[in-house]
C-alpha cells in the first residue's frame, strides 16, 4: 500500500492531518529542521505528537535534516536519542556523518535520507543502503521513468504536491552567501522567489516577467495513476510552512485519489477539491520534472505570489467604489488580488448596487468594494482567500477507530471485557454479578452501554455477549469496565514502539593521509586557463568533461564530476555521493561540517573540502578534533556556486525552448538583481553536455589573507576557483597564496 505523507508545522496542523486521512506525517522540533520558520514542536509537544499519531495509527517522522556543525554534533545525537526512546517511527536526516553515527548507535532507529542528500542515481542509493538508510527522498528533478529504472530494495519517497526548489535537491547556497541565512540550516530566504533581470554581457534582455527562477507549484493529480502504478512507496506533500487548512485540503484531495485507485484502479480528479486547493495556495500548477514538464510548464516568471482563482472583473470605478462583476461567490472576510496592479485586500465591507452592506454575494452579482487603490477599468480580480473553504478544512469530524468488543458475565466471576482494534487486544475485569431479584439486565441494555464510547477515539458495531440468564448487572459497573478497557487500549496504542537498542559508539579516527606539504588547487573554466597551469605545481580541477578528456593524461588534472550523475571513472573532484567510487578529492558540495562526516568520507577520498558555510570558529573546532592533523581543503578565492538547476533560463528565456545553442556562443549571461542603484550580477554557467545550469555568486570571496591562521590550525590545501580571470591575474593569485602558505 502506498503511504500518504503529510507536512505539519504545528499541533493544529497535526490534528487536521490525522483527521483528513494522512498515513504518516513529518514534522520538526525547535532545532535541526529545514523549516526553522515554522512553529514546530518543543519537546513536550513532541511527546504529545508521537502519542497522538500512534493512537490513530499514523506514522510520525521527525526531520533532523540540517547540516550539523562540530559544536553541536553530540547535542543532536542526544536529541535523536530522545526521539528514539519516545518511539518516533523514523528520522529524516541530511547530514551524512549523523546518519553514519546514528545507525551504529541506535540500530533499530529507522533513518530516511532527506531530499537534500541529493539522491539522483543508483550509485547514491547503493551508498546510502550500505549506510543502513531504509528510505530515500529522491530529488524532485528525477523523472518517473528514471525512478522506475532504479533497481533497489530501498523504500522510495517522492514529492507529489507543493512548492518546488529550483535548485537541485534544495541544495542551495544563495541565501547563505547573500543574507547569511543557510538553506542547509533551515533558514532559506527564498532568493528564487525574488525578481531578476537577464543580461547578455551588458545588455538587459526582454523577458515575459521578472521572476526568472521562480517555479510553479507541483501538482501531480492528473497523472496520479502512473504514480500509483510505480515503485514509489511514499507520496509526499510539501508544506510545513503552510496553513492548517492547506494541510487538510491537500490531504483530503490525495487521500481520495489513493482510495479510489485501490477501489477501482482509476484516479479521477475532483474539480471542487482542486478549486479549493487553488484557493488555499498555488503559484499556478505544474506536473514537474517528475513527468518531464518543459520549462514553460515548470516556471511562472510573471509572479511568485499565490494566485488563487479568477473571481471577476472591474466594470466601473468611481471616486468611492470599485464596481465588480462576479464569476464566483464572494463572502465577507474573503481575500482578493487585483491582477494588473498586484494590490490585495480583505473584503471586510461588501456592498450591493444600492450601497447596502451585505455579507455575501453570488456568481453573476455586481458588488461594490471600497476604493483603496488606484484600480483600472477591466482589471481582473482573483480570489486568494476563502473563509468558507478555510472553515471546511479546519472544522473536520474526529477520526474514529473501529474496535470489536467481547463482554462476559457469569455468576461467581467479575465482569470481563475484551476490546480489540484488530492488532492490539486488552482484557479487563471489574465489578460483581448477581442473580436478578426482579428484572434481569437485558442484552439490549448491555449493548447500549458498551456503545457509549463518547469522547474516546473508538467506534463499534461489533459486540459479542456471553451473558448467563437471569443476571442483574449494575450499569455503573458496565460503564466503568468500558472506561477501563478503552483507556487501556489508548495507552497501548499511544506507547507502541519498536525495541530500543543503544550501542556505545566511539568516534573513529579519520583515515585521511596527512600531507604536511602546502598545496594549491585551481578550478579552471576554459582551455586557456588549463593549458597555462599544466606545468605549474598545482592541482587542476576541470568541470568540462570534454576538456578534461583532452588533458586527462596529465598527472595534476582532476575531473570535477557532474553533480547529478556520471558514468565515468576518472581521477576526480567528487561533487556527489554516486561518484565516491572514483576516489580523489571531495568537493564542498558534499557538505562536510563535522568529524563524523569526515570519518565516513575518508573511507573513499584522499582529501576533503570543508563546507563553504563553516565559519572560522567551526573550522577550528573540527580541526582540533584531529589535533590539527587532517588532510582537508578550503576554498580561499572565487565565485562560489550558489545553485545548480535542471532548468535553463537561457534556453527558455533567450532561445525560447528551441534547439539549444545559446550557451555555446561564448557570450556571458547574468541574472541581475536591482536594489536602488545597486546591481548584483550573478554569472550563469551552463553545461551543454549534462544540460545543467550553474548560478555563481555576484562577488568574489577572498580568504587569502586568512591563510596564515588556517595554516596554524593544520590546513594545508587551498583552492582558487577561477571564472574569467586573465593569465596575469592567475599569476598574481598564485603568488599571493604561495606567499601566505610559505
Amino acid at each position: 500500500m502506498k503511504e500518504l505523507l503529510v507536512p505539519v508545522g504545528s499541533m493544529e496542523a497535526l490534528v487536521i492531518a490525522i483527521k483528513s486521512g494522512a498515513d504518516a506525517v513529518y514534522l520538526a522540533g525547535k532545532k535541526y529542521g529545514a523549516r526553522a520558520s515554522a512553529a514546530n514542536f518543543d519537546n513536550e509537544e513532541m511527546i504529545q505528537a508521537i502519542k497522538l499519531c500512534h493512537l490513530y495509527g499514523v506514522k510520525i517522522y521527525v526531520t533532523v535534516n540540517t547540516l550539523i556543525y562540530e559544536s553541536e554534533i553530540y547535542t543532536v545525537i542526544d536529541y535523536v536519542r530522545f526521539l528514539y526512546e519516545l518511539g518516533v517511527d523514523a528520522v529524516i536526516v541530511q547530514d551524512l556523518g549523523l546518519i553514519s553515527y546514528l545507525k551504529k548507535a541506535y540500530p533499530n532507529l529507522e533513518i530516511h535520507a532527506s531530499t537534500q542528500v541529493h539522491t539522483t542515481n543508483a550509485d547514491t542509493l547503493k551508498f546510502l543502503s550500505e549506510l543502513g538508510v531504509k528510505r530515500v527522498v529522491l530529488a524532485r528533478e528525477v523523472s518517473l521513468e528514471e525512478i522506475r529504472s532504479l533497481n533497489t530494495d530501498m523504500e522510495l519517497e517522492v514529492f507529489v504536491h507543493g512548492a518546488l526548489c529550483i535548485s537541485y535537491s534544495g541544495q542551495c547556497l544563495f541565501s547563505s552567501r547573500i543574507l547569511n541565512r543557510s538553506g542547509n540550516r533551515g533558514e532559506c530566504a527564498q532568493m528564487c522567489r525574488l525578481p531578476y533581470k537577464l543580461y547578455e554581457e551588458d545588455e538587459c534582455l526582454e523577458t515575459n516577467g521578472n521572476y526568472l527562477i521562480s517555479p510553479k507549484e507541483l501538482n501531480t493529480s492528473r497523472y496520479f495513476k502512473e504514480i500509483m502504478e510505480s515503485n514509489i512507496l511514499s507520496l509526499k506533500i510539501e508544506g510545513r510552512m503552510k496553513s492548517p487548512e492547506y494541510v487538510g485540503c491537500v490531504t483530503k484531495f490525495y487521500r481520495a485519489l489513493i482510495d479510489e485507485y485501490y477501489k477501482t484502479g482509476e484516479c479521477h480528479v475532483d474539480s471542487y477539491l482542486l478549486d479549493d486547493i487553488s484557493l488555499i495556495f498555488n503559484r499556478d500548477f505544474t506536473k514537474g520534472f517528475l513527468f518531464n514538464a518543459d520549462y514553460s510548464e515548470i516556471m511562472n516568471v510573471n509572479t511568485s505570489n499565490h494566485q488563487g482563482l479568477y473571481l471577476g472583473k472591474v466594470i466601473n470605478v468611481s471616486n468611492k467604489f470599485i464596481h465588480v462583476e462576479l464569476e464566483r461567490d464572494l463572502h465577507q472576510g474573503d481575500g482578493i488580488r487585483f491582477c494588473r496592479t498586484n494590490e490585495g485586500m480583505i473584503c471586510n465591507y461588501i456592498y450591493d448596487r444600492s450601497c447596502k452592506l451585505i455579507n455575501r454575494a453570488k456568481k453573476g452579482d455586481v458588488i461594490l468594494l471600497d476604493k483603496r487603490f488606484d484600480i483600472k477599468l477591466h482589471d481582473k480580480i482573483n480570489k486568494t482567500f476563502d473563509v468558507i473553504v478555510r472553515d471546511k478544512y479546519i472544522n473536520i469530524e474526529d477520526k474514529k477507530i473501529p474496535i470489536s468488543i467481547y463482554f462476559k458475565a457469569h455468576l461467581g466471576s467479575s465482569l470481563f471485557l475484551r476490546v480489540s482494534d484488530g492488532k492490539n487486544t486488552v482484557d479487563v475485569t471489574y465489578g460483581n454479578v448477581e442473580v436478578a431479584r426482579n428484572l434481569c439486565t437485558s442484552d439490549e441494555t448491555i449493548i447500549k452501554q458498551l456503545k457509549k464510547l463518547g469522547n474516546t477515539p473508538f467506534i463499534t458495531d461489533d459486540i459479542t455477549l456471553d451473558v448467563q440468564n437471569s443476571l442483574f448487572i449494575n450499569i455503573k459497573d458496565i460503564n466503568e469496565l468500558r472506561r477501563m478497557a478503552t483507556n487501556k487500549l489508548i495507552s497501548v496504542r499511544e506507547n507502541s514502539k519498536r525495541e530500543v537498542v543503544i550501542n556505545d559508539v566511539k568516534s573513529e579516527d579519520s583515515i585521511l593521509p596527512y600531507d604536511e606539504k602546502k598545496n594549491i588547487s585551481i578550478l579552471v573554466r576554459n582551455e586557456e586557463q588549463l593549458k597555462y597551469l599544466l606545468d605549474k605545481d598545482v592541482r587542476i580541477y576541470v568541470p568540462n568533461l570534454k576538456l578534461y578528456e583532452k588533458y586527462k593524461t596529465k598527472a595534476n588534472t582532476f575531473y570535477r564530476t557532474n553533480r547529478v550523475s556520471d558514468n565515468v571513472s576518472y581521477r576526480s573532484l567528487v561533487t556527489e555521493l554516486g561518484s565516491l567510487k572514483n576516489g580523489g578529492v571531495g568537493d564542498y558540495f558534499l557538505n562536510v561540517t563535522n568529524h563524523e562526516t569526515v570519518n565516513l568520507l575518508s573511507r573513499y577520498l584522499d582529501i576533503i573540502t570543508l563546507s563553504c558555510e563553516l565559519d572560522d570558529e567551526e573550522i577550528e573546532k573540527l580541526m582540533l578534533f584531529y589535533n590539527n592533523n587532517l588532510n582537508v581543503e578550503l576554498v580561499v578565492y572565487g565565485r562560489l556556486e550558489l545553485m545548480l538547476m535542471k532548468y535553463c533560463p537561457l534556453n527558455y528565456l533567450v532561445n525560447k525552448d528551441k534547439v539549444c545553442h545559446v550557451c555555446t556562443n561564448n557570450k556571458k549571461y547574468y541574472l541581475v538583481s536591482e536594489n536602488g542603484n545597486t546591481k548584483k550580477k550573478y554569472p550563469i554557467v551552463t553545461d551543454p553536455i549534462n544540460h545543467t545550469t550553474h548560478i555563481l555568486n555576484h562577488e568574489v570571496i577572498s580568504k587569502i589573507d586568512r591563510i596564515p591562521y588556517y595554516k596554524s590550525i593544520g590546513i594545508n590545501n587551498y583552492r582558487i576557483e577561477l571564472f574569467d580571470e586573465t593569465l596575469e591575474e592567475i599569476d598574481e593569485l598564485m603568488a599571493l597564496v604561495k606567499e601566505k602558505i610559505c
